[in-house]
């Protein structure tokens, strides 16, 4: 299954940045360098109509929790609109704002 279509299926660009901004934020890691890499070029993939990632990629490298929760939004977005809505919030119910503290150092601010 391809993934180059999912850029068609949201609703407009406020609510695709509101899907990215919960991958960003909450899935992507940089803690765990691998599995981000992957989860951002996926993150990529929902903007750009060429391939960016597939899913055999994702699935070897990214978490089964975090795997799952891209699987149903791949549904989410093929399904309907207010599927990607719930599915936003219940992915904000699950998953905490990943604390970057690699930033906070830098900025002074203690690691």
């Amino acid at each position: 299954m391809t993934l180059t279509d999912l850029g068609n299926g949201f609703r407009d660009d406020d609510q695709r940045r509101r899907v990215q901004a919960v991958i960003h934020d909450r899935l992507a890691d940089d803690r765990e360098p691998q599995e981000c890499r992957y989860l951002m070029r996926f993150w990529w993939q929902l903007r750009m109509p060429y391939r960016e990632v597939s899913l055999e990629q994702l699935s070897l490298n990214v978490s089964q929790p975090k795997l799952d929760v891209l699987n149903q939004l791949i549904s989410a977005i093929r399904t309907s609109h207010a599927e990607i809505d719930a599915w936003v919030a219940t992915t904000q119910d699950a998953f905490p704002v990943i604390q970057d503290r690699g930033f906070r150092a830098a900025s002074g601010g203690g690691g």
